[in-house]
């Protein structure tokens, strides 16, 4: 028997609080210094490929794009204001990254 919509939206939310939890416990016990080291390295370079992030702003939204692989990231809230967007401006959205 498969799981309703609703049922798995439940799981999946369950599923990102458990592991969010775990994540926390552990970034509780990094060290200052820890922490902002790995910030450094990381600030504005693709969680795919590790090179640097290009930063778009298309209709007040901040998109980032991989300057090597063109992978395309969006930070808090983003996808939330991309999926407001009408079907014209995600088209328009979408041809900015077409090569």
């Amino acid at each position: 028997m498969r799981p309703t919509e609703k049922e798995e939206e439940f799981i999946a939310r369950q599923e990102f609080a458990r592991l969010k939890k775990i994540e926390d416990e552990k970034h509780k016990h990094l060290a200052k210094e820890e922490k902002k080291k790995l910030k450094e390295l990381h600030h504005m370079r693709c969680p795919k490929c590790g090179m640097e992030l290009i930063e778009i702003d298309y209709k007040k939204i901040q998109i980032d794009k991989c300057s090597s692989c063109d992978g395309v990231w969006l930070d808090a809230g983003e996808l939330e204001a991309v999926a407001k967007l009408e079907k014209s401006g995600m088209d328009k959205l979408f041809s900015v990254f077409k090569k």
